[in-house]
């Protein structure tokens, strides 16, 4: 009986737990997608310039209940902005460079200052702050070797944040994907 009431109260959007758990919103939200609004997901992903009759129809439900699930995921951050993505070979910005980057301190100043640094630079097309040896991975879009001599020599290297930095040229990119699997 005590599953039944649990898998009830899960079912309604609310999870049995004490007073004092704290459960994520969304958690909360990515259990009450259902099947339709997995479809829509991963339609979007694919293709986010779909009419919303179209894409009604590739998930087998009416335009109008695709607008309503449509708004109601954006509104719960489940879909963000929709953007077209740019050929990097066609734009001359097909060297892709990892590097990772040591922190001369871990202070959240530092941490700060350098974040905003890699906000400002459009080469650095995603960032990450890592565990482990390094404390970020950067992923860097340049023309060509020299470009990124150039950009890690006056950019990365001169900031006063980095300790110092380890730089990785990809040969071919074997996949790449903006899907997150739904």
């Amino acid at each position: 009986m005590a599953a039944h009431n649990a898998y009830q109260s899960r079912s309604r959007g609310h999870w049995p737990c004490n007073k004092h758990s704290a459960i994520p919103d969304k958690m909360k939200e990515a259990d009450q997608i259902d099947a339709v609004d997995r479809r829509i997901i991963r339609e979007l992903q694919r293709d986010a310039s779909l009419s919303h009759a179209a894409l009604a129809d590739r998930v087998g439900a009416s335009p109008a209940s695709v607008w309503r699930r449509v708004r109601s995921l954006e509104k719960a951050g489940v879909l963000g902005k929709s953007v077209r993505l740019a050929d990097a070979r066609s734009l001359d910005r097909s060297v892709n460079v990892l590097c990772q980057v040591r922190m001369t301190r871990q202070s959240a100043q530092t941490r700060s200052d350098f974040e905003e640094f890699i906000q400002s630079r459009e080469e650095i097309v995603e960032c990450y702050a890592m565990s482990g040896e390094w404390d970020y991975l950067l992923r860097i879009s340049v023309r060509d070797v020299a470009d990124y001599d150039r950009f890690i020599m006056r950019g990365v290297l001169a900031h006063p944040s980095v300790a110092n930095a380890a730089s990785n040229f990809a040969l071919r990119q074997v996949k790449y994907t903006t899907e997150i699997p739904v």
